[in-house]
């Protein structure tokens, strides 16, 4: 008997993980350790991919990097998809409202940037961005709200997958590639403009750039907080989407 690929054996364990699981809703812990144990062992051949593909090519200079999306597999509840960002890529700071989402990074070396919202403060508790420090200085300014930072390192493959959650895990992120990378995620489940699941991009300010009267910090000091505002999806990011080799790659 032929043994199933890597890619079948990923969908295979997410249809079981994600099948009980709606918004909002994590896996078990029990789920949860299976997927990663299946996307821990992923390797780049896995699905076909190296840094010398012309997905991972440089930009030249003064040139916006491109970033590429292949599409493996979507429904209502998990998708499946591999970002490819040359160097210098960037994917701005973003949430992921309701979803567990599992991150393996196949090679590479990425910075990621990444916070959960503050709860333990008054539910009033947000500022506004003076038009001096604003970086977007034309449009009425959205209020900015309080997060604590979670991750803000590089990683380098070979490294465990990294896990997020609806509240916790650094649900915010923002991957800036150091070198050529290929990120292989797995969302629970995927945004859905009409399920309320939309794509949110932030910037974010430290702190210290803004004061409001009778805040008390939590645990950790100033350097570990800071302050998102919403914004609209950066002009300036580029992704091209592409589906995967052989759509019938994936039995479901």
């Amino acid at each position: 008997m032929v043994s199933a690929s890597p890619l079948q054996k990923l969908y295979n364990i997410c249809n079981e993980v994600f099948d009980p699981c709606s918004a909002g809703i994590i896996p078990s812990p029990d789920n949860i350790q299976k997927l990663k144990a299946v996307l821990d062992d992923f390797k780049p051949a896995d699905v076909g991919l190296s840094p010398e593909m012309p997905h991972f090519r440089a930009s030249g200079a003064g040139e916006t990097p491109v970033i590429r999306y292949i599409h493996i597999h979507e429904c209502d509840k998990f998708s499946i998809g591999i970002f490819c960002l040359p160097p210098s890529g960037v994917i701005p700071l973003h949430n992921h409202p309701g979803m567990t989402v599992f991150s393996k990074l196949l090679f590479g070396t990425m910075h990621i940037k990444s916070y959960d919202w503050v709860v333990d403060v008054p539910p009033s508790t947000s500022a506004v961005v003076s038009p001096s420090k604003s970086r977007q200085p034309d449009v009425q300014q959205p209020e900015a709200r309080l997060a604590k930072v979670k991750v803000n390192s590089n990683f380098t493959a070979p490294c465990n997958t990294s896990i997020l959650y609806p509240t916790d895990g650094g649900n915010m992120h923002c991957f800036t590639a150091v070198t050529a990378c290929a990120v292989l995620d797995v969302l629970g489940p995927p945004y859905s403009d009409s399920d309320g699941r939309h794509c949110q991009f932030y910037f974010d300010f430290p702190f210290s750039n803004i004061s409001v009267d009778g805040l008390s910090l939590p645990e950790g000091g100033k350097e570990g907080f800071a302050w998102l505002q919403e914004r609209k999806k950066p002009e300036d990011l580029i992704v091209v989407g592409e589906l995967y080799g052989d759509p019938t790659t994936v039995e479901t």
